[in-house]
């Protein structure tokens, strides 16, 4: 009987959100949890991300769906824009694991090169599986030149996107 591994995904909320918008697409979430979950063993799914109040239930729903938030204070800059940035967050979290042995290998969610070093830290230890960005042409350079295996998250639309009811399919006006 083949053990199953137990992986950590670190997810840069911000990163997937507007780069699978970017693509023109609608990410389905519990479909994302459940694939990491079959594709990567990934056992505890951490999703950084800024903590706005008003979102309290896409809070709530993304914790149905298996993830662990972990949030960062946000902030308003002078045009109303909300900032709050999580790498720091998720780099220190995905180095206390490794040290403390949480995991086996990781998977880094993100395409943002300010990840280079931290996913050059898991390689020379044989603690990453993957780099999960969103498309070759959003992927930091930095990243490619690590010589992890990336994956790219367009590649999978069809099976992790948002499938749009079509009218009346359950039969309501």
């Amino acid at each position: 009987m083949k053990k199953t591994q137990n992986n950590y995904a670190y997810i840069d909320g911000a990163n997937l959100h507007i780069g699978i918008k970017g693509l023109d697409w609608k990410l389905d979430y519990a479909r994302f949890r459940v694939w990491l979950t079959e594709k990567y063993n990934v056992k505890r799914a951490y999703l950084f991300i800024g903590l706005v109040p008003r979102y309290h239930v896409i809070y709530e729903y993304l914790q149905e769906c298996g993830f662990t938030l972990v949030f960062k204070q946000t902030i308003s800059d002078g045009e109303g824009k909300i900032k709050g940035n999580c790498d720091a967050d998720l780099v220190l979290r995905a180095v206390c694991d490794t040290y403390e042995n949480q995991f086996e290998k990781s998977i880094i969610v993100s395409g943002d090169g300010d990840f280079a070093s931290l996913v050059k830290f898991l390689s020379d230890r044989g603690k990453i599986r993957v780099v999960l960005a969103i498309d070759p042409k959003k992927c930091s350079i930095l990243l490619k030149q690590t010589g992890v295996k990336i994956t790219y998250l367009r590649e999978f639309e069809t099976m992790l996107s948002q499938k749009e009811k079509a009218p009346d399919a359950d039969e309501t006006a």
